[in-house]
């Protein structure tokens, strides 16, 4: 009786073969995706998990420490009346009182706060500007370091950098005038012997001087009133 469910094995094979690519070709129907999108594969359960683009670099902001802080009034930058015998455009620095003066001429300089070194890192002398550098990269010197081993080997510019925006290098010392982003240190005692300005008036003062200006750093131990008298 089971006979007439009998198929011949050669009819039996092509009919196998017809419906495997009948359900082939349903799939691929099935899982078609629009003409824009990326073709997914026959069978979605061997498809490879995802790939997760990487997030874009965040950009690091720059401190808002120096917009909020406001220096206090002797040690804003300004001008005054300053006599002295240097030319035009000599920078002073006045350690006792933490001013730089830029020699204008005709009895009058440009007086900015400044931050100098702290106790013992003070230093007095005659020197030129050798280099200047914008958002200038910092290397830590190797007296510094054996001092401070905890300190970076070398940071790159930016406005995380102790450097700040501005960088004038002092002859074939280690020590510069340079920008801040710590404004509140201006008028104190507290670098290994850098003078530091906040960056919007180091940015001024750089815009101002050039290589080969003279720097005269005035000694601690010179205790004469401060000279510069601001302009009414």
């Amino acid at each position: 009786m089971f006979n007439s469910f009998k198929l011949n094995p050669r009819k039996l094979n092509t009919r196998l073969a017809a419906a495997a690519f009948g359900a082939i070709a349903i799939g691929a129907t099935a899982f078609s995706a629009p003409a824009a999108a990326a073709p997914l594969p026959l069978f979605p359960f061997f498809m490879a998990p995802p790939v997760e683009a990487a997030p874009p670099p965040v950009a690091v902001a720059p401190s808002q420490d120096e917009e909020r802080f406001e220096l206090p009034a002797r040690l804003r930058r300004q001008v005054v009346n300053y006599n002295t015998r240097e030319a035009p455009g000599t920078i002073i620095i006045d350690t006792p009182n933490t001013y730089l003066y830029l020699v204008m001429g005709n009895g009058q300089a440009m007086r900015y706060g400044i931050g100098i070194g702290r106790d013992g890192f003070t230093w007095s002398g005659t020197q030129t500007i050798t280099k200047k550098a914008e958002w200038p990269a910092w290397t830590p010197p190797p007296e510094m370091i054996a001092r401070q081993p905890y300190l970076p080997r070398h940071m790159t510019g930016g406005p995380g950098n102790p450097l700040g925006a501005r960088a004038m290098y002092l002859g074939g010392t280690i020590y510069r005038i340079h920008g801040t982003n710590m404004p509140e240190t201006i008028g104190t005692r507290v670098s290994s012997g850098c003078l530091r300005l906040t960056n919007e008036d180091v940015s001024d003062l750089y815009s101002r001087v050039s290589v080969g200006t003279k720097v005269i750093v005035l000694p601690m131990t010179d205790r004469r009133a401060d000279l510069g008298r601001t302009i009414r």
